[in-house]
């Protein structure tokens, strides 16, 4: 079919001619206009949003849904499918605390999960919070957290009814089911109870969705008595809340993409201030865990790129006082640290595969857990119980569904508590997976996680879904994924690009994807797409890449720079106006962003290295594939005028090639619709927007 065939010409946006100077270069940007000026109140209520802007949008819309409509019928089947496969009555393995054992789970037909408990060895199930009931009224309804009181009498919850991501925190009593009059609005949505459970501790977003305030709410007050806990001074820094490992204090914790530094809060005494545990230096990243009167410290101090594990006294936490336990070993990169009573457990990484290592810290001793596959991956899940041998851990590959076992780390011994089930019916032997490398622009070798059917031909006519993100040193897990089954039984094969950037292969991997040498990770996936190509996965024109926020920017930054190797591109909230964001600090995410891609404010070379590179000031006078953007309205975090803008600029640049398209939620945010079900629908439009991209939406695929 032809893929310009539609009855519904393409909006054409207005050029009203804006430009700025900075650094003695002039930038035009004619569709700045889409950005409207009140998009702080557009987040809070969707229907302030400029006419204008709201017709232009809809346009959009129609555009694509005149291009994308004959694939309704197709689309109906995937959701199906992807329905069909998941567990509708769906519950988590219950986790004890206690005297109960607390889970999450849904109803047949729920789109919202419901929260409960039930005696610590088994017994009647007691429903607290219902999902689909407080969803009922809202078109948009999340779930921020849940977090019952120490004492179990309480419920703190918080739900989001926008897709701001601003979440009002509630308290239910567990023993009436209802809540109380407590209402604490604008937070990030954490909870963290003082041990009296009188009151409890929270994160509120300030007017640019900054989390720079901690708060502490007494229950039966209003939030305008909640007392200021502790401030962030540096718009670059955010700051969170979690509990400690013991549970005995409220952490805060606070940095940026480079540097941290936290704070502890004796739960014991809420009324007494935060305590600092080492000053924030520039570039040193830590996060602690505590035990008795000692802290496990994670730190990538004195150079420790891959990062090490030290030890301080809780008494005297500073830095002059930190020993090595685990020292730092280079490629073996440490994701992350859990500690129990007797057990220090840490999640680390090597060669673009997890594994998790158990030390008994009474003799010092260490273990391993690791799998055979070629790909897979792997978390620990943690627990409310500190002084346990138990530890959870969850394992999945991208042909095996995921498994969640109970770990005794004494006996060394493993429970198969869950494993995800497949309603429609799901064989792993039916599908092979397997791992590639693709060599660079420089030589750096990139791994490539393949999913395809076992009777799949290579000869270079399939076509491939290419995914990647390469950001924040954020990796790519080789996870299953239940809904990739329908375009893989569709002919395709589902790749992922572990490309720099993200920490697949370490720190180092992280730090070579940064900055001024963020253009490795759009060189590296274009490698990745030439690897599948020769190795004869797919050819040319055969490939469509995906990927999402940070990953939209590199699916805009590919199309300009290697777009003859793809024949669709589909950028989920994509970060593309990398420039304009950057300059401007009054957005949520700007000042935290500068130590990832740099401070375009002050820094001429930053201003130039962004520019060079940023999707929307690059789009040239030629062919592109056919392209797909996703937009939210009420996204805080790649806000919605950043994709209509880039397409306002492709449609009228590009030369052939095509088309641009781009679709906002008019409803939802940087999550896109809420609900387990709702979501496949926008799956079905990305899945459908990729057969139709390479030419197979006109074969019988339901």
């Amino acid at each position: 079919m032809d893929k310009q065939a539609t009855s519904v010409e393409p909006p054409a946006a207005p050029r009203r001619p804006h430009s700025f100077a900075r650094h003695g270069i002039t930038v035009s940007d004619d569709y700045a206009w889409l950005k409207d000026p009140n998009w702080q109140e557009v987040l809070h209520d969707p229907l302030v949003l400029d006419p204008d802007i709201r017709s232009y949008l809809e346009a959009e819309n129609a555009y694509a849904e005149s291009l994308l409509g004959h694939t309704a019928p197709l689309q109906k089947s995937l959701v199906a499918e992807m329905r069909g496969r998941i567990k509708e009555d769906d519950s988590s393995v219950p986790s004890k605390d206690g005297p109960y054992a607390y889970f999450r789970k849904f109803r047949e037909g729920g789109q919202h999960e419901m929260f409960g408990r039930m005696p610590r060895e088994g017994g009647a199930e007691h429903i607290v919070l219902d999902g689909d009931a407080l969803a009922k009224d809202h078109a948009y309804f999340k779930f921020g957290s849940s977090r019952h009181s120490w004492d179990h009498r309480l419920q703190a919850w918080s739900a989001d009814t926008k897709g701001s991501e601003y979440f009002s925190i509630r308290i239910r009593d567990w023993e009436t089911g209802k809540d109380f009059d407590d209402l604490v609005e604008d937070t990030d949505g954490g909870v963290v109870w003082a041990a009296d459970c009188k009151s409890f501790f929270y994160v509120k977003l300030d007017e640019n969705h900054r989390p720079m305030q901690v708060w502490r709410h007494a229950l039966g007050t209003a939030q305008a008595n909640d007392v200021l806990i502790y401030e962030e001074q540096d718009p670059g820094w955010f700051t969170h809340l979690h509990e400690s490992t013991s549970g005995r204090f409220c952490v805060i914790a606070g940095g940026d993409h480079e540097t941290s530094e936290q704070r502890l809060i004796d739960l014991a005494t809420p009324q007494a201030p935060p305590r600092l545990i080492a000053a924030r230096e520039s570039g040193v990243q830590y996060s602690l865990a505590d035990r008795g009167e000692e802290l496990f410290i994670l730190t990538n101090a004195n150079k420790a790129i891959d990062f090490k594990i030290v030890t301080a006294p809780l008494a005297s936490p500073e830095r002059a006082n930190w020993r090595d336990l685990v020292p730092h070993r280079a490629g073996f990169y440490i994701l992350d640290h859990d500690l129990y009573a007797g057990h220090l457990v840490r999640l680390e990484r090597a060669n673009a595969l997890p594994f998790i290592i158990i030390r008994d810290l009474a003799s010092g001793q260490e273990h391993a857990i690791a799998f055979d596959e070629a790909a897979y991956s792997l978390d620990t899940m943690g627990s409310y119980e500190f002084d346990t041998t138990n530890l959870r851990f969850a394992y999945s590959s991208m042909t095996t569904p995921s498994e969640v076992y109970d770990y005794d780390m004494a006996k060394r011994t493993r429970t198969l508590r869950k494993r995800q089930e497949i309603p429609s019916g799901h064989n792993p032997a039916d599908y092979v997976t397997t791992r590639i490398m693709a060599t660079s622009h420089d030589g750096a070798q990139v791994p490539i996680s393949l999913l395809h059917r076992r009777d799949f031909k290579r000869d270079g006519t399939a076509p491939v879904l290419l995914y990647g993100y390469g950001s924040y040193g954020y990796a790519m897990p080789a996870s299953f994924n239940s809904n990739r089954l329908s375009l893989v039984d569709r002919g395709f094969v589902y790749a992922i690009a572990h490309i720099r950037g993200g920490t697949d292969k370490g720190w180092s991997w992280y730090l070579d994807g940064k900055r001024e040498k963020k253009t490795n990770s759009f060189d590296d996936f274009a490698a990745c797409a030439r690897a599948l190509c020769d190795a004869k996965y797919t050819g040319k024109k055969r490939i469509v890449g995906h990927g999402g926020s940070a990953g939209g920017m590199l699916m805009g930054a590919v199309a300009n720079r290697a777009g003859e190797l793809f024949a669709g591109i589909v950028a989920e909230v994509p970060f593309v106006d990398v420039l304009n964001t950057m300059l401007d600090d009054t957005l949520p995410l700007t000042p935290p962003e500068w130590p990832e891609w740099g401070n375009p404010i002050e820094s001429e070379k930053d201003f130039r290295t962004i520019l060079s590179y940023s999707p929307y000031d690059n789009v040239a006078a030629k062919a592109y594939p056919a392209i797909l953007a996703m937009a939210g309205l009420t996204d805080p975090r790649v806000t919605y005028w950043e994709p209509a803008k880039w397409i306002a600029r492709l449609r009228a640049t590009m030369t052939g090639g095509g088309p641009a398209m781009v679709r906002t939620n008019m409803g939802a945010g940087h999550g896109g619709a809420s609900g387990r079900f709702n979501r496949l629908d926008e799956i079905a439009v990305v899945y459908a927007f990729a057969l139709w991209a390479v030419g197979a939406d006109a074969m019988v695929l339901s």
